[in-house]
């Protein structure tokens, strides 16, 4: 007996592995209630998640994208066993609450990362703050990534940022191509912390905020905070959790 859902990204190996788990979960068997099949790649399971916020139901992630970080490799002879033995992991996301140029408000979810992006030829002229103090009072930069444990391989470390271990209840603050301070690499803070971007010239040096892929133009005023509210139920086969993943991507980034 089981009540298992299906939702899948539309290509051609997305459609051939839903045809082939829906043959199996017929013929097989076996106890499994409120779980979710996701088939696609990263972005189409960000897309579900954000998709099913109150919901209480476990996402098992079926990879036929690239690269496939939050999602668990598809193999047609371990499926059931792999599901079957599949841990849960839970991971939650960012809310982030944007003032634009016509002091509108515009709240998303980022479950990777909050992107604050140059919009123009010029640099960007933003700070840094959070509830308590000035993080950086002027930071002349391309932009800056505030981002999740579960996000912290994804653009964060495209941009030399730190990998976070899952359960470290941080978040990560990465300049991109900074300029002033040109030294300054970044910062590590509690997940507790109410994130604070401001853009200090927003006429002349206009900015995007990007939620994963979710983006608001003109942005005057950034407010990133942990929604305390919302928790997502990943299930990962346990030779392939989401955590050994991002050890294993530490260990690669300490030996590169």
């Amino acid at each position: 007996m089981h009540n298992v859902q299906i939702i899948s990204d539309i290509n051609k190996k997305s459609n051939y592995i839903k045809s082939w788990i829906i043959k199996l979960l017929q013929k097989k068997k076996f106890y499994l209630n409120n779980v979710t099949i996701v088939i696609g790649g990263d972005g189409f399971m960000l897309k579900t998640l954000k998709s099913n916020t109150n919901s209480k139901k476990v996402f098992y992630g079926v990879n036929s994208g690239n690269y496939g970080f939050l999602m668990n490799k598809f193999s047609s002879k371990n499926f059931i066993k792999n599901l079957l033995s599949s841990k849960i992991t839970n991971i939650y996301p960012l809310e982030m609450i944007v003032k634009n140029k016509k002091n509108e408000i515009k709240k998303y979810l980022a479950i990777n990362e909050v992107s604050i992006l140059r919009q123009s030829r010029q640099t960007a002229n933003l700070s840094i703050s959070n509830k308590y103090k000035k993080i950086i009072k002027k930071l002349v930069s391309d932009g800056v990534i505030v981002s999740t444990p579960a996000g912290s391989t994804a653009y964060n470390l495209s941009v030399n940022g730190p990998i976070l271990s899952l359960n470290s209840k941080k978040l990560s603050i990465v300049p991109i191509s900074a300029f002033r301070p040109r030294r300054w690499k970044g910062i590590v803070i509690n997940d507790s912390a109410k994130i604070i971007i401001k853009n200090l010239n927003p006429l002349k040096r206009p900015v995007s905020a990007v939620a994963d892929n979710i983006e608001v133009r003109n942005a005057k005023k950034v407010i990133i905070q942990r929604n305390k509210k919302i928790k997502f139920n990943l299930l990962y086969n346990q030779s392939r959790s989401l955590d050994k993943k991002i050890k294993l991507e530490q260990l690669r980034n300490e030996t590169s």
